[in-house]
This record gives structure tokens, C-alpha cells and sequence, in this order.
């Protein structure tokens, strides 16, 4: 029992891994600008008497810089709700396999089901990031619609099939 236990965790796991890497390596996330060298060594100086050349250059420098990191961030608030969509299909198809599954593999079907509400809950972590309030209830309300249809499916159905098999003589 405890085997079972411990291989439908791992199963799990490895599903949402799984899906996790797959969507790291073919669609990768933007770069992040690297910070200019002059930027890395010189701080923007309190003192009023400091080169106004130098200051200027660095103040230049450091709102290029700034701008680089707003279309950065920008390009990152597109990639997380991308990948949020990505996860959930992955999530919503592993899921429906694990309740295909159900009948005949119980202990690979419960894996995969496990495996797919953890992608499920990346894809809610990962919207949270989007920076889309109305994505966000989107991938709220689909991961709470599939979490009670699962609920649903895996617990009260079997229970009544259970009921009703051991009635039959």
C-alpha cells in the first residue's frame, strides 16, 4: 500500500515536472537585459563636486537601462500568461487521461491525476504574474471548475458505483 502511495506521488510529480520542462525548453523566457558594466561599478555619487560629464553619461546609461527593464518586464508579463495557457491545456489534458485511465490502471491513473492538478496549480502561479486581472479569474475559475468535475468524477461517481455494484448479488 504504502508503495502505491509513494509511486502515484512520484508519477505526480514527474508529470508536472515534466510539463514544466517541456515548456522551459521550447519556449524559452525572454533574456533579462544585462546591466551595463558601468552601472555594476559606479553608483549615481551624493557629492555635488563629482564630474558632471561622468554623472551624466552614468544618469544616461541608468535610463536606458531603465527602459530596457520596463520592456523587459512587459515581455515577461506576455510570457507568464502565455505559459499559464500553456500549463493548463497540459493540466486539462493530463486530466482527462488520468480519468480515462481510471478503470483499468488505478495506481497510474491516480498519478496522473495528482500530476495533472499540480500543473494545474503552476498555471494558477503563473498567471499571477501575467499582470491581466480578467486572465487571472479565467484560469481561477477553469481550475476551479475542473478540481469539482474531478472531485465530482473521482469521488462521488465511484462511491456510487461502489454502492450500487455491492448491492447487486
Amino acid at each position: 500500500m504504502a508503495l502505491k502511495i509513494i509511486y502515484t506521488f512520484f508519477v505526480g510529480i514527474l508529470v508536472a515536472v515534466f510539463v514544466g520542462v517541456g515548456i522551459a525548453a521550447f519556449y524559452p523566457e525572454p533574456e533579462r537585459p544585462e546591466t551595463p558594466t558601468t552601472l555594476k561599478i559606479y553608483k549615481l555619487p551624493a557629492d555635488p563636486t563629482a564630474d558632471p560629464e561622468i554623472l551624466a553619461r552614468i544618469q544616461q546609461e541608468q535610463e536606458a537601462f531603465d527602459i530596457q527593464l520596463k520592456a523587459h518586464q512587459e515581455k515577461m508579463h506576455e510570457y507568464n500568461k502565455n505559459v499559464s495557457i500553456i500549463a493548463l491545456v497540459f493540466a486539462v489534458i493530463v486530466l482527462i487521461l488520468s480519468l480515462s485511465f481510471a478503470g483499468k490502471l488505478m495506481v497510474v491513473a491516480d498519478g496522473l491525476l495528482l500530476g495533472g492538478v499540480i500543473t494545474l496549480l503552476y498555471s494558477v502561479i503563473r498567471v499571477f504574474d501575467s499582470g491581466d486581472d480578467k486572465l487571472r479569474f479565467g484560469i481561477v475559475a477553469i481550475g476551479l471548475l475542473v478540481a469539482l468535475v474531478l472531485g465530482y468524477s473521482k469521488f462521488i461517481k465511484e462511491v456510487g458505483k461502489k454502492h450500487v455494484s455491492s448491492r447487486v448479488p
